[in-house]
């Protein structure tokens, strides 16, 4: 059962929902760097609370903000953080935020080419193992995106609502999320193959220089990762009658 606040919200009142303690619980601790203890209240919705006294105000509203980019109604109090069920205001907000994020940083590959190469040559410089690189690159290249990390917090979650606006606007929430998943996992392939190329012995400037693209207004992933890992260099072993 549910109702309907002056401020666009609708508060949970099914204590029950799978997986939301838990997801409410890896949000708050990968956004305050610290372990959270997160427990069900009676009517549905959730507390949150920290062990430390130290900035809890400054932690309950870095939650409160991620909360809310999930699509959570939260309320801040003086010890605590009260999660109360879906936000219809918060849900527009984030299908905003994933529509310019798909529109947006993810849609440049060429930035993430970049980073990658400039972190998988800093860290071969330092000694990185060159067979573990690629891996490396990858996760820091998925922090910088932030949306992997966001969308991990909510797996498991069963996101549904007794209203119809909202089962609608979860409805699209969710496929706006399997699209942003799609396009990260692009760049993350894209990451681990551009540090592959650093850990054989590709130049270091390798992707500092504009390369040549595909013909057409955009180039695809394929010519932009075949740009990107590819040496601007002729082939030693160029077979006859093919241009280097």
């Amino acid at each position: 059962m549910t109702k309907e606040s002056p401020s666009g919200s609708w508060f949970l009142k099914d204590p029950d929902v799978p997986g939301q303690e838990r997801a409410i619980e890896r949000i708050c601790a990968r956004t305050a760097g610290t372990p959270v203890h997160v427990t069900g209240l009676p009517f549905g919705g959730a507390q949150v609370w920290l062990d430390c006294a130290a900035h809890r105000w400054r932690l309950h509203h870095r939650m409160a903000r991620e909360l809310r980019l999930a699509g959570w109604h939260t309320e801040t109090g003086a010890d605590r953080l009260l999660v109360l069920g879906w936000s219809a205001s918060f849900l527009r907000h984030r299908v905003r935020m994933l529509s310019a994020a798909l529109s947006g940083r993810l849609a440049d590959f060429d930035r993430t080419a970049f980073t990658a190469v400039m972190i998988a040559t800093r860290l071969r410089h330092d000694g990185f193992p060159a067979a573990e690189l690629p891996g490396e690159v990858r996760a820091r290249c998925a922090a910088a995106l932030r949306w992997p990390d966001r969308l991990a917090d909510l797996r498991g979650l069963e996101r549904t609502s007794t209203l119809e606006p909202l089962r609608l606007r979860l409805a699209q929430v969710a496929g706006l999320e399997a699209k942003v998943g799609r396009r990260c996992a692009e760049h993350l392939a894209l990451a681990a193959k551009v540090a592959r190329a650093v850990a054989g012995g590709a130049p270091p400037g390798l992707g500092l220089v504009p390369q040549p693209r595909a013909p057409g207004p955009r180039a695809g992933l394929t010519e932009r990762m075949v740009c990107v890992c590819v040496p601007n260099r002729p082939c030693a072993t160029a077979t006859a009658g093919t241009s280097p």
